[in-house]
């Protein structure tokens, strides 16, 4: 994950064990700090002391024997300051991945204050360069301390706001998915509401004459086809062309094929994959009925008994007629 200059996001119990381990850790190096600037204070007082001629040559290089050399303590000093620097950039990653132009600087001062203090022939200007230095550096640690505090309420600020972000997210999905369900029933009730319906349906079979003109007849030899007929309608079906579907099946159960009428197969919704005899297009106007014609020849040829007609649209049946065609005397 890319490198940000907010502090890294942690659970509660975390951050609480974090800042409770800082505490602890900057509460040390205070007391730190105080024991050695005492010692400092005793070590100067002494020296001003042993300059006026008070005490024993021997005390003198007994108690400066014991006290830290000056460069011994600028190095705990320096010591000290890392350790606060550590304490801030461990519990911020982003300031461990990135150099800013206060970091750089604390960077150069750290270089600067060990090589001197590495310096085994370091100068008592030098030294006093080193503590200056090393004041310098509290001083920017101390602005550091400001700048991750800073980050710290900032990312507890973005971390609120995302959270709201999320919640509102949440809500905006939960709607939308209500919404598309609704649209989606919608669209759906306005489907199965938007099929038409067949009513009046009759079924004539006919013969063709040899005048060219066609006869009624009841007789099954005789038949050349059936004439089928009907009306549909419907007030909230668009205009354009719909697509009805006529199922003939003869006495024996069989559906009648004929490749002139496009005979083939479809879904339906309620009854499953069909067979159908006849795929007849039509012409539909909003809100009117309009009657619908044509007739059904069977290669086969035409048997007595039952003929049963269902006509489907929008994968509903919408209107079912029998005929009966009878023996005749001669077979």
């Amino acid at each position: 994950m890319a490198n940000t200059n907010y502090p890294s996001a942690t659970n509660q119990s975390d951050t609480s064990s974090k800042n409770s381990g800082n505490s602890g850790r900057n509460l040390l190096i205070g007391l730190l700090v105080a024991a050695l600037l005492g010692t400092w204070g005793y070590m100067l007082w002494k020296n001003n002391s042993g300059g006026a001629g008070t005490g024993s040559a021997a005390t003198s290089e007994t108690e400066m024997a014991t006290a830290l050399s000056e460069s011994d303590s600028l190095r705990q000093m320096f010591n000290l300051a890392e350790m606060r620097l550590d304490s801030i950039t461990g519990a911020n990653n982003t300031l461990q991945g990135e150099k800013s132009a206060l970091q750089k600087e604390i960077d150069a001062r750290k270089t600067e204050i060990n090589r001197i203090l590495n310096d085994k022939n370091a100068t008592a200007a030098d030294l006093g360069r080193a503590r200056q230095l090393i004041g310098e550096l509290n001083g920017q640690i101390g602005r550091l301390e400001a700048q991750v505090t800073q980050l710290r309420g900032e990312n507890q600020e973005l971390t609120v706001r995302n959270t709201h972000l999320n919640q509102e997210k949440q809500v905006l999905n939960q709607n939308l998915a209500t919404r598309t369900t609704e649209n989606d029933e919608l669209a759906n009730t306005v489907d199965v509401a938007s099929t038409l319906t067949a009513t009046g349906m009759s079924i004539t079979p006919l013969r063709d004459a040899r005048n060219g003109k066609e006869k009624q007849t009841n007789f099954a030899r005789k038949v050349d086809k059936l004439k089928i007929a009907f009306n549909v309608e419907n007030r909230i079906t668009t205009s354009g062309p719909a697509d009805l579907y006529v199922i003939v099946t003869d006495p024996k159960g069989t559906i009648v094929q004929n490749a002139a009428l496009s005979s083939g197969a479809m879904t339906t919704r309620q009854d499953g994959d069909r067979n159908f005899t006849a795929k007849v297009p039509v012409e539909y106007e909003t809100g009117t009925r309009k009657g619908v014609s044509f007739p059904v020849a069977n290669p086969e040829g035409f048997v007595p008994g039952d003929y049963k007609i269902e006509v489907y649209h929008n994968g509903f049946k919408i209107g079912e007629g029998i005929r009966s065609l009878k023996k005749g005397l001669f077979g």
